[in-house]
């Protein structure tokens, strides 16, 4: 029986500024419904990569596969198309301070769909509702957390029902309850909605806590020492640089009961 032909696919792709190389001849697969990590130091050029991969930077060399297909190597309307099944959460969440929650979530639907106006309130609310902001719809960014905002910003990737969510630094600037909140959310959605994810982070605790697999960027080699599970990386990784940041918090962390 011949191989599934993975959701992602990163073939041979070189991320560059002019003539200055940010990493070179990264490789990897992403199977459907799988959490896959893109991971390691500051610096290093995982949300690069993540701008490779949704369309908003070219490739020096190489491509990013879709079920097969060519992202980079597509034309225009395809591409377009392609973009139709990403959902993607930036960094700080990066919602419309002038617009409730509710707008925010609206907006890709209205225009992306044809839905009424009633409809689009309607879907709004039931995401909302799915990252547990139930009630919160009319209030605006300024008015809520930056978990919350996390969360709507979340609401608003799923907003058109993505096959893909891409997820930039999503436990940057939380608290650790509410970091763990987002990845028991994460999860929870998963596998709910059977999407699959790609998320970058270097929070230890958010890696193995989600992660199925991750690649690991280097910043000195300026390319992937290795893939795999997080876990089984941490233990059997022959690169001393991937065994030293996975294991990083070990030695300074105090005695603490942690969740299985």
């Amino acid at each position: 029986m011949p191989d599934e032909v993975p959701k992602i696919e990163i073939r041979d792709l070189t991320m560059a500024f002019g003539s200055f190389v940010v990493m070179r001849d990264i490789n990897a697969k992403v199977t459907k419904g799988e959490i896959f990590i893109v991971m390691g130091g500051s610096g290093c050029g995982k949300s690069t990569l993540l701008r490779h991969m949704v369309g908003l930077k070219a490739p020096a060399k190489g491509d990013v596969f879709y079920e097969g297909k060519p992202f980079w190597g597509a034309g225009d309307e395809e591409r377009t198309w392609m973009i139709r099944s990403f959902g993607v959460m930036f960094q700080a969440g990066a919602l419309w301070s002038s617009m409730t929650l509710a707008e925010n979530v609206s907006l890709p639907l209205a225009e992306f769909t044809e839905l009424p106006e009633r409809d689009i309130a309607e879907v709004a609310r039931l995401k909302l509702s799915l990252v547990g902001l139930k009630g919160f719809e009319d209030y605006y960014p300024s008015e809520i957390s930056g978990g919350m905002s996390k969360r709507a910003g979340l609401a608003r990737a799923m907003a058109l029902d993505p096959e893909i969510l891409f997820f930039d630094e999503p436990s940057a600037g939380l608290d650790p309850i509410t970091s763990r909140k987002l990845d028991e959310l994460i999860l929870q959605l998963r596998d709910s909605l059977g999407a699959t994810f790609v998320v970058v982070t270097h929070e230890l605790e958010s890696i193995f806590a989600i992660g199925d697999t991750a690649i690991f960027l280097d910043a000195k080699s300026r390319t992937v020492l290795e893939q795999g599970n997080p876990r089984e990386m941490r233990e059997q990784s022959e690169h001393p640089e991937v065994k030293e940041f996975l294991s990083k918090n070990e030695r300074s962390k105090p005695t603490a009961s942690r969740a299985a």
